[in-house]
């Protein structure tokens, strides 16, 4: 199974990417069970999430882009508000010219 990607990233570059036409969502403190059923990348606004799969832990917060793989299968421990938009089959050539 691939890993979670992280980058940290500036919002005005994240902008550049096309984030303010990519869906939003927001989740208060919790803890639950989630599956990718297609790849995903998104930004974090603001906000802490610790998601753990069978093979990492990773620490998300704000101003980084996220891509989880298709299949992913991981719990989610959000310990501050998340405020989040996402997209599905991003295209990671646009990274580059940032």
């Amino acid at each position: 199974m691939s890993k979670i990607k992280v980058i940290k990233i500036k919002q005005k570059d994240a902008k550049e990417l096309g984030i303010e036409s990519w869906n939003r969502w927001q989740c208060d403190v919790s803890s639950f069970d989630w599956e990718y059923p297609e790849e995903e990348t998104a930004y974090i606004y603001e906000g802490e999430v610790v998601v753990t799969t069978d093979e990492e832990k990773v620490h998300i917060k704000e101003n980084m882009l996220v891509i989880f793989p298709k299949g992913l299968k991981c719990h989610w421990e959000v310990k501050q508000k998340i405020d989040k938009v996402y997209t599905f089959h991003f295209n990671e050539e646009l990274l580059a010219k940032l």
